[in-house]
């Protein structure tokens, strides 16, 4: 491909970028504005519903990995189920009583949360329900004796991923010399500090300008004690907190009427995960246009299954037996990993992300070089 043509395709993704956000835009302009004259309920969802087909479709209009992906994972996933939860006054976009048309669009467009400080009274409660993948077994837990707020981050450590992602960017240089699996290796840790990094910027900004605590997106999963940790507190923390009000509860409460509360995580557990397999399938289609294989999907639910089994050794053994954490941290880091290899990576090299994300740092190079040539004669 020559440059000329590289160009042009990098334009044309960037006028793309910017008409489907300009329409995001407009279309929760119009879900803030029906939100002020209809009742939360069934009315507020038909009238949502039309936006919610759209943000599904918008994607369609990307190709890249780093624009069409984050876009794809922005709206057609997290506004979507935000928008579906706030049409029944549910979820992030209800979490202040009133809530500014500005902060409106900034919690529904980007995958931040405001941080809430529960009251002395209310965070015992909270200890038995936060996260979807560890509802009710806290109390048989002493992986969550700790908080289940996730700590600050200083500036140092944001900085200290900064410099190895740009380190991870040089390394591509010499992906001709790298053996394929070192190759993926890297761009696992690629993926996780472009991801922190990307949302925890959405996040700062948000806080400048709205005053508001941000809940940070991710709280060091390579630190997991377990799957528990991993999934239900360390990664990716804004998807958990919308997959637990639209999917595991209302799950869970179909469950106790059928099999008790004491077991009813179980069934909740292996809900939330098949629906974030579905979305992760969505994703990679927006991605890769190819017919998915569902590789994602046994993933995700061979993880449900898992942790279900660790929940229930859990709740056998109590507090009488413990797995060190010294073991059981890169035990579970490991795991994730190799099944990660395993099912996880595959659609994605079909996909053409082995080579793609290469290509649009060099193509980005070259636009952003011809648009300060073009302003240097201006």
């Amino acid at each position: 491909m020559t440059d000329s043509s590289t160009l042009e395709l990098a334009e044309d993704e960037v006028q793309n970028f910017i008409m489907v956000w300009a329409t995001v835009f407009v279309s929760l302009t119009y879900c803030y504005i029906i939100s002020k004259i209809t009742q939360k309920g069934f009315t507020r969802l038909l009238a949502i519903l039309p936006i919610i087909a759209l943000f599904l479709s918008l994607p369609l209009k990307l190709t890249s990995f780093h624009l069409g992906g984050t876009t794809a994972f922005f709206i057609a996933w997290l506004a979507n189920f935000k928008i579906l939860l706030f049409a029944f006054g549910q979820g992030p976009l209800c979490s202040l009583p009133t809530i500014s048309f500005p902060l409106f669009l900034a919690l529904a467009c980007f995958p931040i949360r405001i941080q809430q400080d529960p009251s002395p009274k209310t965070s015992q409660k909270s200890q038995n329900g936060t996260n979807p993948v560890h509802n009710s077994q806290n109390k048989n837990d002493p992986d969550q004796k700790t908080a289940q707020k996730p700590q600050k981050k200083s500036l140092w450590n944001y900085l200290i991923k900064a410099v190895l992602l740009a380190l991870i960017i040089k390394i591509y240089d010499y992906n001709e010399l790298i053996h394929p699996n070192v190759l993926w290796f890297i761009f696992c840790f690629h993926m996780y500090f472009f991801l922190e990094l990307a949302l925890s910027l959405f996040a700062a900004v948000v806080k400048y300008f709205s005053g508001c605590e941000i809940e940070p997106p991710f709280d060091e999963p390579l630190l997991s004690s377990s799957l528990q940790d991993f999934w239900g507190r360390r990664w990716n923390i804004m998807v958990t907190r919308i997959l637990r009000p639209s999917v595991y509860l209302p799950t869970l409460n179909l469950s106790s009427k059928v099999i008790g509360r004491e077991w009813a995580s179980l069934p909740s557990v292996m809900a939330t995960f098949l629906v974030s397999a579905l979305m992760h399938e969505l994703i990679f289609y927006y991605l890769g246009r190819i017919t998915p294989t569902f590789d994602v999907t046994w993933f995700f639910l061979l993880h449900g299954f898992c942790l279900c089994v660790e929940v229930a050794i859990k709740k056998a053994v109590g507090r009488k037996w413990r797995v060190p954490r010294w073991i059981s941290g890169p035990a579970t880091v490991a795991f994730v990993v190799a099944t990660g290899f395993w099912l996880f990576l595959p659609p994605l090299v079909r996909a053409g992300l082995d080579t793609r994300p290469f290509e649009e740092f060099a193509a980005g190079g070259k636009f952003v070089r011809s648009v300060k040539h073009a302003l240097s004669f201006q």
